[in-house]
């Protein structure tokens, strides 16, 4: 496992950046005293300049000069740390050689890709060195995919302390307000385009198991449509396509595979975005069905990529502090076990999901990744949030003010 006495607890690489700032933030307010928390990036100028921002006590905290194109700097970055926390992306183009310092270090390391094609990559090349080294890999650590994650795991967890069989058809209904960054612009544009030229990137990005840790033992029956059309719930609110559910959903069915397949074999997970109530919710619920593909297939053509980029969010922009503040999400599950029996689960928080809310599921991740390994899974290699922190995320993430409950219906 990772050295205890190694010079630093926590390092946050990117942390000039729009989400590792958030990041530090929460780590300068929340991070028990006597965590050694760094900063890293490619500027010493920009790292001293955002450490000036940050809370009083993060004045303190070393600065350390790394490029994900200088691999030296990346061995010497994870080999000083316990755990390095990548807010670097889009993860495509720059994710994969932290991954592998990591990796090779027995260093933990936690991330915020949405990205399929990233996390099919890092865990493919670097998935048997990490168990070796027992650094776990941990991706998906924001608003992709932690409530989705974690709320699985809760619901699984009620259903099996009930003793009513296993999961079965599970819908999981979004609902948030918040903004959008120019970082999660970049990712969605790096794989529009990759999958516009690359055939084999398209069958992955359409396989419900694409994450799976062994595909060929995934079981046989379909799973839910990802883009689902417009629809109605039992209490009268439209749904459509959830922008974030293909990629959650892979993430579910990976933690599901890497645990034996402990939800059920006969899981069928499916995520859609809540549009509201009557006429109006009607009407999104139709424009994101059809604007979705429109505009993940007009980011792929450069003609209209150019004309996107002058009015989309550019790289390190993102949502004002009103507007994070005035954010939140709620995931809604319904379920149905195998024997019948229906539950419900539910994640949720205060602040932009995206940004204020991530701040705190990358930074809770982190910290319990560094200070609680003797209450973790015992399991390394490339894994979820629900299978690498698990229950002591969810513990954390309560304290937090989050929601995690699950309940017979």
């Amino acid at each position: 496992m990772a050295d205890t006495a190694r010079e630093h607890d926590v390092v946050v690489l990117g942390a000039t950046g729009f989400v590792g700032t958030l990041v530090c933030e929460h780590l300068a307010r929340h991070a028990p005293a006597g965590t050694r928390i760094a900063l890293a990036g490619r500027s010493r100028e920009r790292l001293v300049r955002t450490r000036a921002g940050l809370p009083e006590r993060a004045h303190a905290w070393p600065v350390l000069v790394a490029d994900t194109d200088d691999a030296p700097s990346l061995r010497a970055l994870a080999a000083s740390t316990r755990v390095l926390v990548s807010t670097v992306g889009p993860y495509l183009q720059h994710g994969l050689p932290v991954v592998e310092a990591c990796a090779r270090a027995g260093t933990h390391y936690a991330d915020l890709t949405g990205e399929v094609p990233f996390v099919r990559q890092a865990a493919d090349a670097h998935d048997e060195v990490a168990r070796a080294t027992g650094a776990r890999l941990v991706h998906a650590c924001g608003y992709d995919a932690v409530p989705s994650d974690l709320a699985v795991l809760v619901l699984h967890q009620r259903v099996a302390a009930d003793g009513a069989g296993s999961l079965g058809r599970v819908r999981l209904v979004a609902s948030a307000r918040g903004g959008v960054s120019g970082g999660t612009v970049a990712s969605g544009r790096g794989i529009a385009e990759l999958a516009g030229r690359d055939p084999a990137v398209r069958r992955l990005l359409a396989d419900p198991f694409s994450l799976s840790p062994d595909r060929a033992a995934e079981p046989d029956g379909p799973q839910p449509s990802d883009t689902p059309g417009p629809g109605r719930t039992l209490g009268g609110l439209w749904v459509a396509t959830s922008p974030m559910g293909s990629f959650n959903s892979r993430v579910v069915r990976r933690s599901n595979a890497l645990q034996g397949w402990a939800y059920g074999r006969e899981l069928r997970y499916q995520e859609v975005a809540a549009t509201g109530s009557g006429l109006r919710g009607a009407a999104r619920a139709g424009l994101l069905t059809v604007g979705l593909p429109l505009a993940l297939a007009a980011l792929a053509v450069p003609p209209t990529r150019a004309l996107l980029d002058r009015v989309l969010p550019a790289p390190g922009t993102g949502p004002d502090a009103q507007t994070r503040r005035a954010g939140w999400f709620r995931m809604d599950l319904h379920a149905v076990t195998t024997t019948g029996r229906h539950y419900r689960a539910l994640a949720a928080g205060q602040g932009d999901p995206g940004y204020s809310a991530t701040a705190v599921m990358l930074g809770q991740a982190a910290l319990a990744l560094a200070l609680d390994g003797d209450r973790l899974p015992d399991r390394a290699g490339s894994l979820t949030p629900a299978t690498a922190v698990g229950d002591v995320l969810v513990e954390r993430l309560r304290a937090a003010g989050h929601r995690y409950v699950a309940s017979v219906r």
